[in-house]
């Protein structure tokens, strides 16, 4: 991590936290990019390279800004950029637990979230949580011949199946008892024809849940079969699967706790396990949900200056991804406005 401060003139300044990473997913093949990953190049107005928008342009549009006001402000001002965001909870985290001090402010902008188009500023005011687990059916101590058992040896693998198909239901609504999905967004729509060409949804495919496809992604808990381990087809025998698993990942909306939703979610794969078959759910990772307060004066401030900005009126986004430093900042923090946005 890369800290840097400036002090105010008066004591009784106001201190504000700007945080970006530099950090970025590696790029697999780069042969498959249409612009080098790693050189930064433009095309029709747009800068396009690994991380241009998630974060490092994050960090152009700090120092741009610092630049352009030169002494002008009359603030206590801390910087962060950090090398730990992309590889999950830790890092950072960690640190600002070990040294709160370096990182207390009245306001903290977490410049890691995006703009709703080209040319209409927002705030992302919601993050959802989430919820991983493994769960693992077994049925028998070994595989069994299909022609010589099949019909009524049970098998893990249809157990496993028929366990994911109650998750959600014909809409493609997340269906886990003792969670609500039907929670409605009030902030921006993500209208319908963005969101099928942003996910590249295949013509004549649905897009799923009986909400909007903002209540579906920020509002309402999200069920996703990550991965499942069982035989691959290529090679695969006449043989009936007696111990099949699946990775599971469920993002949750504010107001829901990832205690809640993980014992919610491990009780509905029990109960839903069918023939007796031996059921383990294990927990892998869990993430509390996230929302910003929207009244304070940093807040208002914000929202005035990027309405002077642009010409237009900022706007509210929800994300479906987590940002676990923002739960770290709120609880260390609870006085501090977290403003989150991004120059994407």
């Amino acid at each position: 991590a890369v800290i840097g401060t400036r002090s105010g003139a008066r004591a009784d300044a106001p201190t504000v936290l700007l945080y970006a990473h530099y950090d970025v997913q590696p790029p697999l093949d780069e042969s498959a990019w249409r612009t080098p990953p790693f050189e930064l190049t433009e095309v029709d107005g747009r800068w396009y390279g690994r991380g241009a928008a998630d974060c490092k342009g994050n960090i152009v549009m700090h120092l741009a800004a610092l630049r352009a006001l030169g002494d002008e402000i009359d603030i206590n001002l801390k910087l962060v950029v950090e090398g730990s965001e992309e590889q999950g909870t830790g890092g950072l985290e960690e640190l600002v637990v070990a040294q709160p001090d370096t990182f207390r402010a009245d306001a903290i902008l977490v410049c890691d979230t995006g703009n709703a188009a080209v040319g209409k500023p927002a705030a992302t005011v919601t993050l959802r949580g989430m919820v991983n687990v493994v769960v693992t059916m077994e049925s028998s101590s070994t595989e069994l011949h299909s022609g010589m058992f099949g019909g009524a040896a049970p098998d893990a693998l249809a157990a496993l199946v028929h366990t994911l198909a109650t998750l959600r239901d014909s809409d493609g609504n997340t269906t886990i008892d003792g969670l609500e999905s039907d929670q409605v967004w009030r902030g921006e729509a993500y209208p319908q024809d963005q969101f099928r060409s942003d996910a590249a949804i295949l013509n004549g495919v649905s897009i799923l849940g009986t909400g909007t496809v903002s209540d579906m992604l920020w509002a309402r808990p999200a069920l996703t079969i990550l991965g499942i381990d069982c035989p691959p087809v290529v090679g695969s025998a006449a043989a009936i699967v007696p111990k099949a698993s699946a990775r599971l990942n469920l993002r949750i909306p504010p107001g829901v706790s990832p205690e809640s939703a993980e014992a919610a979610l491990r009780a509905h794969l029990i109960s839903a396990t069918p023939w007796g078959i031996d059921c383990v759910v294990e927990t892998e990772a869990t993430g509390s949900p996230f929302a910003a307060e929207t009244d304070g004066p940093a807040y208002r401030a914000f929202a005035t200056a990027m309405s002077e900005a642009y010409g237009v009126e900022m706007t509210h986004l929800g994300q479906g991804g987590s940002i676990p430093l923002c739960n770290v900042f709120d609880e260390l923090y609870p006085d501090a406005e977290i403003i989150l946005t991004r120059v994407e």
